[in-house]
């Protein structure tokens, strides 16, 4: 076969593709708030949702970003970007650390609590457009708050054009069930295995 032969099966097939995937996206026509989690042992799942968050800045729609797990007292390559955009991207920062550092689950729990609270008032809020929710998962693993609550809310209370993306290990089948989209983070590799610590602009 010459090159010219393959150049010609090539196009052919490429005609094919785009002729068959203009028909499919003829027939996409709905435009609605999207629930979406991130889950999985793998990395990447913060980082995930922290790109639609960036994403909405940049077409200058306002969005909410509450960490349930992560400390005020940490620095984090995210904060200090997103502070940068006050006026289009509320950051709450509502966790206490990690929990075997905490080592107080009444105090884990009433944070959670507290983060919730916020979350809620930012996803009913008609002037976000996106809510992320990190580690939210992880709150829900451990039952700081009851996952019937959250599933409830969110099918019953957030606006229709609002998305919600939720973060974090171990989601919750119910949750799993709820959301439009879903994504598990697959650890192939990690160099924390090798002896690697978490580094600035990587994991943090």
């Amino acid at each position: 076969m010459t090159e010219s032969d393959v150049d010609a099966r090539h196009n052919e097939k490429m005609r094919r593709h785009k002729e068959a995937r203009e028909k499919m996206m003829a027939g996409k026509t709905l435009e609605r708030g999207l629930l979406i989690v991130h889950t999985g042992a793998g990395k990447g799942k913060t980082s995930a949702g922290l790109g639609m968050v960036f994403r909405h800045i940049a077409y200058g729609m306002r969005t909410a970003v509450i960490q349930f797990t992560k400390s005020p007292d940490w620095v984090t390559g995210e904060a200090i970007l997103l502070r940068q955009f006050p006026d289009l991207c509320t950051l709450d920062i509502s966790g206490d650390g990690f929990t075997w550092d905490t080592q107080n689950r009444a105090q884990d729990i009433a944070t959670a609590r507290a983060g919730w609270e916020r979350a809620k008032a930012c996803i009913l809020d008609p002037a976000y457009r996106l809510v992320m929710l990190d580690e939210l998962n992880i709150v829900l693993r451990y039952d700081y708050l009851p996952v019937e609550e959250i599933v409830e809310f969110l099918r019953t209370q957030r606006p229709a054009d609002t998305h919600v993306v939720i973060t974090g290990r171990n989601a919750k089948p119910e949750l799993i069930e709820l959301a439009d989209l879903v994504t598990e983070m697959v650890q192939v590799k990690h160099p924390f295995r090798e002896g690697v610590k978490a580094q600035a602009g990587i994991e943090f």
